[in-house]
């Protein structure tokens, strides 16, 4: 029997896609990373931005999360909107403001395909924040 990740694509929809959405900010407040089982399939790729190497399997996405975050005590806000859902692959924009000491804020876009179980099989974050706007030179 083939793994989840390679069955039929889901055909996923908006409401869906916001579910997911709000499951991911869910797993990033709470301790520890075992709601990422809820998010991601074993096998997913998660990807910090277009450039960056993605990395690959649950495992490794939950060492990237507890890496790059400050656990569930770290402040931020976050909302997120569907910009587009086609087949497999959702689209939305989402913005994080923290606020433990110096406020940063980031927009970013990010793609996401589901396998046929509505699990991530690949995440693609496009990051964007104030210092690197196109005024600034950077």
């Amino acid at each position: 029997m083939p793994p989840l990740c390679e069955s039929a694509p889901v055909v996923m929809t908006r409401p869906r896609f916001e579910q997911w959405l709000k499951g991911y900010e869910r797993a990033w407040r709470a301790a520890g990373t075992d709601h990422l089982a809820a998010l991601f399939a074993p096998v997913a790729t998660y990807r910090m931005s277009p450039y960056e190497e993605p990395v690959t399997g649950i495992e490794a996405i939950a060492a990237l999360w507890e890496h790059e975050r400050d656990g569930p005590d770290e402040g931020f806000r976050m909302s997120s909107g569907v910009v587009a859902v086609e087949g497999d692959t959702g689209v939305a924009r989402v913005k994080v403001t923290y606020d433990a000491g110096e406020v940063r804020e980031f927009l970013d876009l990010w793609l996401v395909r589901f396998d046929g179980v509505g699990l991530c099989v690949e995440f693609e974050e496009w990051p964007y924040w104030p210092e690197r706007s196109a005024r600034s030179g950077r």
